[in-house]
């Protein structure tokens, strides 16, 4: 297959969150080891939500934005990685972020996932840092024009 075309829709928590749920436990918890009590942080209710749907409409991926222009808890099921899911996520989140008015954009990524936050316009910032036994690196959106 060339290219998968995903549609990403914004998801409502209460209506979407068995699927959501579904997602991060299967990437975060079961895959990543990060301990249940640390994902599921109670803020899911106040964020705004995206899920990836591939071509038969099966749910591939998630992401999340905080009123604070954060971005985080982007996930793509191992099937998908690789396929465009992710950017499709990401690219969703920043343009909700944006059409919100948010002045800045940032996330919390995987050390080994920078070069892909790279591609889409975020610059790493600080040190390396702990999160839930991963190493993450600040990253904040650089802005076009100055």
């Amino acid at each position: 297959m060339e290219s998968d075309k995903f549609t990403v829709e914004i998801a409502d928590w209460e209506r979407d969150r068995a699927t959501l749920r579904s997602i991060r436990e299967a990437v975060f918890v079961k895959e990543q080891n990060v301990p249940t009590e640390l994902e599921w942080d109670g803020i899911d209710a106040d964020c705004v939500h995206v899920i990836a749907y591939a071509p038969d409409r099966s749910a591939v991926g998630t992401g999340r934005l905080l009123s604070d222009g954060h971005i985080g808890r982007l996930a793509v099921l191992a099937p998908w990685r690789g396929r465009g899911a992710g950017s499709s996520l990401l690219l969703k989140l920043i343009a909700l972020a944006q059409a919100s008015g948010m002045q800045s954009i940032a996330l919390n990524a995987q050390t080994h996932a920078l070069a892909f936050y790279e591609r889409l316009g975020f610059v790493a910032e600080g040190e390396d840092f702990d999160d839930a036994g991963i190493p993450h690196r600040h990253m904040q959106l650089k802005r076009s024009g100055g």
